[in-house]
Formats: C-alpha cells, structure tokens, sequence
C-alpha cells in the first residue's frame, strides 16, 4: 500500500513504515498545495503534523485513503467527522506528550513567581536588579487553576501537587467530585483563587477568548497565566494590557492566534512575559513517543 507523509517525521519511523509498504516522504510538500493533491491521488493512508490541512479537496483527492495518522493531539487541521462519513480511521496521539506539556507548565510557572529569569539582558549591560528580583517568591503553598482535566490536564495537576501546591480544577466532565487530591469548582471560582491559571482545553467556540478582559479582571491581582493548549483560547491584546498596567503577575504563551506571529512589536518590553512557538509538547522523548504511537496504529489499520 501507499502512504503520504507530507510532514517531518523520525527517521527511524519511516524505515518502520518503508518495512511494509511504498512511502511517498517529502517534509516540505506541505508548502506546495497543488503538488501534495496531486501526489495524494493514490494514497492509501496519509500522515500529518498540523500544517497539512486534511479536508476539502485533499479528502476528496484521497479516494483510496484508508487512514489519516497525525503526529500529535489536536485534530483542528483535520475534518473528522468527514472522514468518519467515508470510513477514514483517524489517529492521533493521545497522551503521548502530555509530559512534556506538564513539565513546560510547571518550569514556567516558577520562573514567572520566582522572576529572577527575566534578567539576563539587564545583568548582560552592567545593572543590578536585585532589589527588584528579592520580591520573588516560591510555589509551594501556591494554588493552580488547570482549565482542562483531560490527560495533560491530570498530569500537570499531578506534577503541581508534588511540589506542594494546591490544586482547583474546571472541566464539566468531572462533575463536583473531588479528583485525586484536586478540588473541582466552577470557572469563576478556580479564576477568582488562583494564583497561577493553566489552560488545557482545545478550541471551541465555548472556549473562544475564555480569557478576556472579564475574567483577567476577576482573577487574583498578580495572577500567573499559562497557554500551552491551543492559540484563541485568550484574548491576547487583553492579556498584554493586563501585564502592561500590573493587574497581572506574568504569563506564558505558547500557542497563538496566528502561527507563525511574524514581527510583533506589541509583545515587546514585557519581561514578566514567556513567548515560545508552540513547542511545549514537543521534546526528543515526546516526539518518540508520539511517532511510535501514530506509525504502529496507522500499519494496524491498513492491515486490521
């Protein structure tokens, strides 16, 4: 059989997929819309990251397809339920780099309560900013808001409570139980106490801008933001506002509305502010994971 890999993947996954069947492999076609419709003609399974857009006129050039394999979590780039209507296995990467999610939450958190990370550039050019930096502090006894308590969400509430920290949670789907040492309360609640709010939700008109100008006001003066979930979650020129005039105590983006930002000018002379390009699942042992996972499920569909 065929399969299209319009993305990177690990070299020692491809050699895994080349064992059983013919491999089409080119990281760069993605860039080239035309070329990849017209290379996925006879694909018999495709494998993607999140730049290939498997809808519209790709799923309807893939009339072979038996199987769409994404090397990740989020499914934003893929019509699902049209390729559950034509009998397209769909297969993503659950949990795999969840880890890596926690530890990137957790590792910015600290750095932002504690501050004495942002001052690299001043130490650089002959200052001192130690009088400013004393004011940091430490997590332990802190509380964390996890928006979210699917797989990410659970394991970085885990990682949290092992450092001492007291754990709130909001996800409708676990109802008012308390969760492995987790208190569940409402948004407004975990929003109101919190000093450090993680999200971990995926994008949906629900959670479209669920932090914005209203609830940034009814968080903790000082609050700690984290988004390590999907870009549109929050309200990003609210969030620069509130760190700008103080209300909030730091933040950390790893997802945006637009990837890649291009030059942003707005985002610059914030140091309580952590920019990273959407990376905080990715690490070599994520990656393995991951490609594993997705390369053995797909050869598993294609031969059931």
């Amino acid at each position: 059989m065929h399969i299209l890999i319009p993305e990177a993947i690990l070299p020692v996954s491809l050699a895994r997929l080349r064992e059983k069947h013919t491999v089409d492999y080119d990281p760069n076609l993605v860039k080239n819309h035309a070329e990849l419709l017209k290379r996925a003609t006879n694909a018999d399974a495709i494998i993607v990251r999140r730049l290939t857009q498997v809808r519209g006129d790709l799923l309807n050039t893939m009339e072979h397809c038996k199987a769409v394999g994404r090397l990740g979590v989020g499914l934003d780039n893929i019509d699902v339920a049209e390729c559950e209507a034509r009998g397209i296995k769909v297969i993503p990467a659950p949990g795999a780099n969840a880890r890596s999610v926690a530890e990137y939450v957790i590792a910015t958190a600290m750095m932002l309560v504690r501050t004495a990370y942002v001052s690299t550039e001043e130490v650089i050019e002959g200052l001192w900013p130690k009088e400013r930096l004393n004011l940091g502090g430490e997590i332990l006894g802190r509380t964390i808001g996890v928006v979210g308590y699917g797989a990410i969400g659970k394991l970085t509430a885990d990682l949290a409570r092992g450092l001492g920290m007291n754990v709130l949670v909001y996800d409708p789907a676990i109802g008012s139980k308390e969760t492995a040492g987790c208190l569940p309360v409402s948004l407004a609640e975990l929003l109101a106490k919190s000093d450090v709010v993680t999200l971990h939700v995926p994008l949906t008109p629900a959670t479209k801008d669920l932090i914005n100008v209203d609830s940034i006001a009814s968080m903790k003066d000082g609050a700690i933001v984290i988004n390590a979930a999907r870009g549109g979650i929050i309200d990003e020129m609210a969030l620069l506002a509130a760190l700008r005039c103080g209300k909030l105590g730091g933040a950390a983006i790893d997802a945006f509305d637009n990837e890649p930002l291009g030059v942003c000018p707005q985002y610059r002379g914030i140091k309580n502010l952590i920019l990273t390009p959407h990376i905080a699942g990715v690490t070599v042992e994520s990656e393995e994971r991951v490609n594993h996972v997705v390369v053995e499920a797909v050869l598993k569909a294609l031969h059931p």
